[in-house]
């Protein structure tokens, strides 16, 4: 501070110069003036074009924002009906497969039932024609055996009557 106060002290002191010509005061308010009516139409334009185009993006923003919000309510719509739909179709598809599995059960029920019927009309049948044939078998052995043992038994006049009570027999019918 000691080295300020002698440059002060040699220049003559510390004052205000109120000449208007030295101090270049009106040279300083012209070059204001036109700076401030040069600048005010072109800082201005280019601010008001700045602002117009920063509202116009904002619009453009808030344009997107809603045309997206609205999309995706769609999609979220349409998320939903796909999600019911899919629910929808799995639980036809449980449906349709029990209604399947009922129907398999079914069906093998009763091929078994007609398998085990034909088997018993089959054994039934083997079963009647074993019957007819031992009857059959068993009656051609009672007439081997009658027919080997009716030479001893009958004399020619029993073989007379039974001839005769034969004729008469087929006479009748």
């Amino acid at each position: 501070m000691t080295v300020l106060f002698p440059l002060i002290a040699s220049e003559g002191g510390f004052g205000i110069n109120l000449n208007l010509f030295e101090t270049n005061l009106i040279n300083l308010v012209i070059v204001i003036g036109v700076l401030y009516w040069f600048l005010k139409g072109f800082l201005g334009g280019m601010l008001e074009r700045r602002r117009e185009t920063i509202l116009k993006d904002l619009q453009d923003a808030e344009n997107r924002l809603k045309t997206a919000t609205v999309e995706l309510s769609k999609a979220q719509e349409e998320l939903s009906a796909a999600q019911q739909k899919a629910e929808k179709i799995r639980q036809d598809g449980k449906s349709r497969a029990e209604a399947i599995r009922v129907d398999g059960e079914k069906r093998t029920i009763q091929a078994m039932a007609a398998l085990k019927q034909d088997a018993l009309a089959d054994l039934t049948a083997e079963g009647a024609r074993l019957a007819e044939q031992l009857r059959r078998e068993a009656a051609l052995s009672a007439i081997d055996k009658a027919l080997a043992e009716l030479p001893n038994r009958l004399d020619s006049k029993a073989q007379s009557q039974l001839i005769d009570s034969s004729i008469s027999n087929l006479e009748d019918v």
